[in-house]
């Protein structure tokens, strides 16, 4: 059990403070966040020469320290010796909020462990500024980031999603997200809602909304440029666990047609209960199509 009062004095040590930048907009800096850069003693920074232009906007003239995904170990040590000492330290991403697919979770966890305050900073984040202008239920909803890059990985990541009955957020880049999209119309209904907004805050704000099947036609005609948050309507059946129990004293095709049913290609279908069953996906696709199989009776 642990309390911590953020703003009681500390005598024994700094203070980590967290604080998100734009994501976009230079103008959606709040002034407290300026204030605390200019009063901390150091900062540590995604990318030095990144940050170094939003000091330079405001008039910041505080130290940075990098710290990102690739010197974590490394720094996190030193970083913890400077609050310890009685040093304050901002935290500071490339854009949004430390730690939401950016560096910062575990310089977070080790002051904890530290027993070193910690302060979160409010300010801009793309998945929930998408999220309230997307026209989607906005609560509950389920945040993902960014998806596996490793093809496998990405298509049963993606299957799980299409069954969340919340509105599911990804982050994606303009090179990958035609695919994205081509690769969840594989597991969810063409008609599925779904929201892409790009270049958030700035001049080319653009959100596209409409079915999947709609999407990714639009993502296939158009030139893609900045980053992407997509957004996907949640599915208004998908299957339970209590479901999915009572679907293994079914056959395998008609656990399949279940799947296909509450909304699953029968492709993904297929995948799902090959998973679930611990059975080769070429054997539920040849129950779910009446298929003979060449080794029956061997």
């Amino acid at each position: 059990m642990q309390t911590q009062q953020s703003f009681a004095p500390h005598a024994q040590t700094g203070t980590l403070y967290l604080v998100p930048t734009p994501i976009g907009n230079l103008q959606d800096m709040t002034y407290r966040a300026v204030e605390t850069l200019k009063t901390v003693d150091l900062i540590a920074a995604e990318d030095t020469r990144n940050t170094q232009k939003l000091l330079n906007h405001f008039e910041i003239t505080t130290k940075q320290i990098s710290f990102h995904e690739h010197n974590t170990q490394e720094r996190i040590p030193q970083l913890l010796a400077d609050l310890q000492a009685g040093q304050s330290v901002a935290q500071v991403s490339d854009a949004g909020m430390p730690s939401i697919s950016d560096p910062g979770k575990e310089l977070v966890a080790a002051c904890i462990q530290a027993d070193v305050p910690v302060v979160p900073l409010p300010g801009a984040n793309a998945g929930l500024t998408a999220l309230i202008a997307s026209g989607l239920v906005p609560q509950p909803f389920y945040f993902y980031g960014f998806l596996p890059r490793k093809k496998h990985e990405q298509r049963d990541a993606l299957a799980a999603l299409a069954q969340r009955p919340e509105t599911v957020i990804l982050y994606e880049s303009p090179f990958r997200v035609a695919k994205t999209l081509a690769a969840l119309a594989t597991v969810c209904e063409g008609s599925r809602p779904i929201v892409a907004c790009r270049e958030l805050t700035k001049r080319y704000e653009e959100f596209a909304r409409g079915t999947l099947t709609e999407l990714v036609a639009w993502s296939q005609d158009h030139q893609l440029k900045g980053e992407f948050v997509l957004l996907i309507g949640g599915n208004p059946k998908p299957a339970t666990p209590a479901e999915a129990d009572e679907l293994a004293e079914l056959p395998l095709k008609a656990q399949v047609e279940a799947l296909v049913a509450a909304g699953q290609k029968p492709n993904a279908a297929v995948k799902v209960i090959a998973k679930r069953r611990g059975l080769a996906r070429q054997v539920v696709y040849n129950a779910f199509h009446e298929i003979e199989s060449n080794n029956e009776g061997e």
